[in-house]
């Protein structure tokens, strides 16, 4: 899951849904749990639901941008006891792993109390929901699964292209291009994990990464104050 930042309030919020605008610029047009792209449609998305706590609503550092699928799993459970990570807050990118076909997991070298939290923001969304057997079967409406299947298709071609274009900076660009255009950024960021320069560059163009969580070869660092 994409680590993000969304910097310091813009301004003083009044309506909730007044922010989507600057949360879109500061974020980009993606899904903060899925990381689908969503270019009309997105929510601003509290953290701790407004109806558990009414000071948070108009809170900017409890907001988020969500998908109409991962709002409607979430809805309005109570998240305040902390027990799970957040990509604002978090590395979540060291936590979560993504892999050929769509799957989503929980990363091996991790604690246990730290494999209790991840498994729990995947299970806040169910981000792990897929269609083969073995897995928490979704819902006939929710194809994040399928679309993040796609997606890795998709970046696989154009990494078996990258390479044949010999690497080139305009063969990046196009590779930077069409991951934005589509999103699942943690996918492009798996199948393309040996390719420094190209991490870093996803790193630098989907707005509101987190460039913290990162060093200069497009890995994974802890987040500075964070546990992860």
């Amino acid at each position: 899951m994409r680590p993000v930042d969304r910097g310091p309030a813009p301004r003083e919020i009044k309506k909730y849904g007044d922010a989507i605008g600057d949360l879109e610029t500061r974020l980009g047009t993606y899904c903060s749990y899925c990381e689908s792209r969503v270019p009309i449609g997105l929510a601003v998305e509290h953290k701790v639901p407004k109806c558990r706590c009414s000071k948070l609503e108009l809170e900017w550092t409890n907001f988020l941008l969500g998908c109409m699928t991962c709002n409607s799993v979430k809805g309005d459970t109570d998240v305040s006891n902390n027990e799970l990570l957040w990509p604002d807050r978090n590395n979540t990118a060291l936590a979560i792993t993504y892999s050929d076909g769509g799957f989503v997991g929980v990363a091996d070298d991790l604690s246990d109390e730290l494999r209790n939290r991840t498994h729990n923001l995947i299970e806040l969304v169910g981000l792990d929901r897929h269609a083969a057997a073995g897995w928490p079967g979704p819902s006939p409406r929710d194809k994040r699964w399928s679309e993040r299947e796609k997606v890795w298709t998709l970046a696989k071609k154009c990494r078996l292209d990258y390479e044949e274009r010999g690497k080139s900076t305009k063969a990046l660009s196009y590779v930077v291009d069409v991951a934005k255009g589509y999103g699942f950024f943690s996918v492009w960021l798996s199948v393309f994990k040996e390719y420094s320069e190209v991490r870093i560059a996803l790193v630098r163009a989907f707005p509101g990464t987190a460039q913290c969580c990162f060093d200069q070869n497009g890995g994974f660092l802890p987040r500075p104050n964070a546990d992860i």
